[in-house]
């Protein structure tokens, strides 16, 4: 991480508005990039770009390595020849304001059948070479992502723990008779993929030239019902039919009497250590093809991880197992060199985390939400914070800054209220001012909170098993005087030095051609 100090907006990229449903990699995208380089911020913080799971969630992927399909812009197909006008004309009326999944989701895919069906006609002649080219360089984690999906299909999407015998213990000659059969679905899939990293590789090109790193997110745990372990069940606690044998989860604790149960299958940290923990590097290395800084979700479990029992009613039957954090760390550096990290050690966090996230020499996570406890001495107050530190006025698991405020008891807002100095009648920008003003090197504001919006626009409830992820902006809400004010607050804190000026042309909303390493059609021309 750099010792600059500078800031940067939480924004996924399904929240930002436009057509068809569903925030994607599209026009509206490059627009919020000139949004931030006019509001002098440094960095965009993303979740995980993979395919969503279990109740839309990019936290519940079916792969760790690929894209989601969600996300690929249509707008762009339509100006590769890959889609006709037609073809989306047909869109339902999607609300603008949140993602109706259950709408969103099988349009985009008959759209991306569609955009397939011409690609094999001979439309968009001129990817056809980079489209090759890709999936002989992706072909380690790719070949067995689009078998994992057009074998699911073929299963009317049962979990693969449930697939005939021979495919699911992935025997070789089930393997390749399965990979005859679905050859073309096969191929659809990779060309998915395809279109998707064309897209974003274009996206990171255009924020990275006007200043903008991309911080991703590392969920550490996988999904059991993944390519991930379907392809490596040796490295994960599983029975060779699939059934896990311990999964994630949280021990007890103040919020919950019998902790939580997440279902992720643990690692076996034993087989992983044989190879040189390579799914680990490879992971990582894969992240860092996308972004410029990697974001570690559930950083604890790195140095030990609470395992419940399989098919355990509640987390209280579980145990700590020591993980060799160090290990892992070690083997990735050793491979790719240093990597710019932020870590993510809230929730129960012991000595041995701190020790681990020190030694590996960090940065570690400040929500200012968790502040206020009337204690001087608490952690999350900003005089506490070492600079090396990353101070977020909410992440996605929160509340709205001001819709936890104001769902606060009185004696709680007084605290809140006597440490700002202020009412609180602007909360929201009275916590991005103070986020801004702390000694840590980087700030990360969350859009809901710098648009001064309630719980309405939260956008993860933990626990909650559907009717997250959904929120979006509006287009209006992306004000240029909007930008121009925080901008302000952040040169006034001395986050503006390295960079960010404003683009050339007054117009945020014009734009030259995006050039791109495998000569994609311009959008936007």
């Amino acid at each position: 991480m750099s010792a600059l100090r500078e800031s940067g907006v939480l924004l996924h990229p399904t929240s930002l508005p436009g057509p068809y449903g569903i925030g994607d990699l599209g026009a509206p995208a490059f627009r919020f990039i000139d949004w931030l380089q006019q509001a002098g911020q440094h960095l965009w913080q993303v979740m995980p770009l993979n395919p969503t799971g279990m109740g839309d969630s990019p936290y519940s992927s079916p792969s760790a390595f690929a894209g989601n399909p969600l996300l690929i812009s249509l707008e762009w197909l339509k100006g590769d020849g890959l889609l006709s006008a037609d073809d989306l004309a047909g869109a339902p009326d999607f609300p603008a304001h949140m993602v109706d999944f259950a709408a969103v989701v099988p349009f985009r895919h008959a759209m991306l059948r569609a955009a397939f069906s011409r690609f094999r006609r001979g439309a968009a002649s001129g990817q056809r070479a980079a489209f090759e080219q890709f999936v002989r360089d992706k072909a380690e984690w790719l070949d067995g992502f689009a078998l994992f999906m057009a074998v699911k299909e073929a299963h009317n999407g049962l979990p693969w723990m449930e697939w005939d015998e021979g495919i699911r213990t992935r025997e070789p000659d089930a393997v390749a008779g399965w990979t005859s059969r679905l050859a073309d679905e096969i191929r659809f899939h990779k060309f998915v993929q395809f279109q998707f990293f064309r897209q974003w590789d274009v996206l990171k090109q255009y924020a990275n030239k006007r200043g903008i790193r991309i911080i991703g997110d590392i969920p550490i745990f996988v999904s059991g019902d993944s390519a991930d372990v379907w392809q490596n069940r040796s490295q994960f606690k599983v029975e060779p039919t699939g059934e896990a044998l311990e999964v994630a989860g949280v021990p007890p604790d103040p919020f919950s009497a019998t902790g939580q149960v997440w279902g992720n299958p643990a690692f076996d940290w034993r087989a992983m250590a044989e190879d040189g923990y390579l799914w680990w590097r490879r992971r990582v290395e894969a992240l860092l093809q996308q972004v410029d800084i990697v974001r570690i979700d559930h950083f604890r479990g790195f140095a030990a991880a609470w395992l419940v029992p399989a098919g355990a009613e509640d987390a209280r039957s579980g145990h700590w197992e020591l993980a060799p954090g160090g290990e892992v760390f070690a083997a990735i550096r050793r491979e790719i060199g240093e990597v710019p990290i932020i870590v993510e050690d809230l929730g129960v966090i012991t000595p041995d985390v701190i020790a681990l996230r020190e030694t590996l020499g960090l940065p570690g996570m400040k929500v200012l939400q968790f502040a206020f406890d009337g204690d001087p001495r608490n952690d999350y107050l900003p005089h506490n914070y070492r600079p090396e530190s990353v101070v977020y006025t909410a992440t996605h698991d929160n509340q709205t800054t001001v819709g936890w405020f104001w769902s606060l008891p009185e004696h709680e807002r007084e605290h809140v209220r006597n440490y700002l100095g202020r009412s609180g009648d602007d909360i929201a920008w009275d916590m991005i001012r103070l986020a801004l003003q702390s000694p840590a090197d980087t700030a990360i504001l969350s859009m809901q909170d710098i648009l001064r919006l309630d719980d309405a626009a939260r956008m993860n409830v933990p626990g909650q098993v559907l009717g997250n992820w959904s929120w979006r902006v509006q287009e209006h809400q992306l004000d240029w005087g909007l930008a121009t004010g925080l901008r302000n607050l952040v040169e006034t804190y001395g986050r503006l030095e390295h960079g960010g000026r404003p683009p050339r042309d007054p117009n945020p909303w014009d734009y030259t051609r995006v050039d791109s390493p495998v000569k994609a059609v311009d959008p936007f021309a």
